[in-house]
């Protein structure tokens, strides 16, 4: 059984978030390379107010790069550093998805908290159907719009419910999204 982890694991890539999933039960936030767009630091900001942050980056000039600029714009962040010889494949290739699976769990065994499953109403698919963001001519300017709003990046349809469950989007909050959404597009 794979462990469950509470914190939002900050990646480079979907190889890294591929890794991860083969040994923990994970949401990640990829940066797709070491220019962190100001979209992916407001869901790493969102992340860390709601989940905590783990910082998981290659043990490399660019990993280096992208846990700075993560740190200084987003406070409190965890960081889990996994050793250079143990992120090698065997062409000596750096990065997080090479290391083993006794790698990540002893680099994040050190740092993440367990994930406790809270009866907290979550935004459904059924909800964000009903909010017209899946299909329809309209569907992806309003569900880029509220993925702004909410602080969840500009996810396609699939993604959407993911990011909306990922991130703790609460009823509350999507209501109050919804609301500045329609009154936009009066």
């Amino acid at each position: 059984m794979r462990e469950k982890i509470q914190e939002i694991i900050v990646v480079e890539g979907r190889d890294d978030t591929a890794r991860l999933q083969e040994v923990f039960e994970v949401d990640t936030i990829e940066t797709n390379g070491s220019a962190v767009s100001d979209q992916t630091i407001e869901r790493i900001r969102r992340a860390q107010e709601k989940r905590g942050v783990i910082i998981l980056t290659d043990p490399d000039y660019p990993g280096d790069r992208i846990r700075a600029i993560v740190e200084e714009r987003v406070k409190g962040c965890k960081h889990a550093h996994l050793p250079r010889a143990e992120a090698k494949d065997k062409r000596g290739k750096i990065g997080v998805e090479h290391a083993t699976p006794e790698s990540l769990r002893r680099v994040l065994g050190a740092v993440f908290e367990p994930r406790v499953e809270t009866d907290q109403p979550i935004v459904t698919r059924k909800m964000v159907l009903e909010a017209d963001l899946i299909g329809g001519a309209a569907a992806a300017t309003r569900r880029k719009r509220l993925g702004v709003l909410l602080r969840i990046g500009e996810p396609n349809a699939k993604q959407f419910v993911k990011r909306v469950e990922a991130l703790g989007v609460t009823i509350e909050e999507w209501e109050q999204a919804l609301a500045q959404l329609e009154e936009e597009q009066g």
